[in-house]
């Protein structure tokens, strides 16, 4: 994600350069010919409707890098998990289209104001039809410029749980543990029972089993092959202290227990292979005990 930050802060503004030539050359044109573009009906008309678009989105252009490059240096040393550059692109990319429409209808001789007045009707119905994505839209937008969620961050939104790959208006985009992509609708984060599983940066996990009771009376000698497989183990921050397995529910021929442990990244993939290890030495563990009862 940083990389991908850094590569944006280097890319040269090519669509900038190219609206700003643009404009001085249609505007160098129709000062230079008057005449000669009124002789033509419907260049007059068409050069309106292209400078109504290219000069609002160059304004909205330089105030959005305005915005950034102050954001940037005011966060410059201190972490920042918002994603408040994500939601200035998505607006802008939003206000560009509403300039791109307003251009279009001057483009061909409608007054904006005089279309919005008759649509009001048709506007509202339409807002009643698409109540759910205006909603979304909104939500993805309170996302966007919140610190609560940020691309990368793993969560788990009601039964869906995995890694935010991007934000848009309308979802969460997730990649799960099975490297699914999953589309959660940004109203969920609100309406759902949600947790940020990476607020705090941190790279733990947890692994969950259960062993029968017969196996469970020799726990501490579990913990004792486990500590001895996973200290030096390079993809794990091992702290011995820490290490104990918690007991979770005791049934009535089983008990259940969990693992919490630290991962020296945040990868998903990383997770499942130190689930899979460690599990894998709890079922030879088990199946020794039981052998040998």
């Amino acid at each position: 994600m940083n990389a991908t930050l850094e590569e944006n802060k280097r890319r040269f503004p090519w669509i900038f350069v190219v609206k700003l030539v643009l404009v001085i050359i249609l505007t160098t044109v129709n000062i230079q010919f008057p005449m000669e573009i009124k002789a033509v009906s419907w260049l007059p008309q068409l050069l309106k409707g292209v400078l109504s678009f290219l000069i609002p989105s160059i304004i909205l252009s330089f105030v959005r890098f305005i915005i950034i490059i102050l954001y940037n240096t005011r966060h410059k040393h201190r972490p920042v998990r918002g994603n408040f550059v994500l939601g200035i692109n998505r607006l802008t990319a939003v206000l560009n289209t509403v300039f791109a429409i307003v251009s279009i209808m001057i483009t061909f001789g409608i007054d904006p104001r005089d279309f919005i007045t008759s649509m009001t009707i048709v506007a509202m119905a339409i807002a009643v039809l698409f109540r759910d994505y205006i909603t979304n839209m909104i939500s993805g937008l309170i996302i966007m410029f919140s610190e609560q969620l940020s691309v990368g961050d793993r969560i788990k939104v009601g039964d869906h749980k995995g890694r935010i790959i991007d934000i848009t208006f309308a979802n969460l985009v997730l990649q799960d543990e099975e490297d699914d992509i999953v589309m959660v609708p940004n109203n969920f984060v609100f309406t759902a029972t949600f947790m940020n599983l990476s607020a705090h940066q941190s790279s733990l996990f947890s692994v969950r089993f259960e062993l029968p009771l017969s196996v469970s009376v020799h726990i501490q000698e579990l913990e004792e092959v486990l500590k001895l497989s996973l200290i030096a183990h390079p993809n794990l921050r091992f702290e011995e202290d820490e290490f104990y397995l918690k007991v979770v529910e005791i049934g009535k021929d089983f008990v259940r227990y969990k693992l919490d442990l630290y991962a020296v990244s945040n990868s998903n993939r990383m997770h499942r292979q130190l689930e899979n290890e460690i599990l894998k030495e709890i079922i030879k563990f088990e199946g020794n005990y039981l052998k040998s009862s």
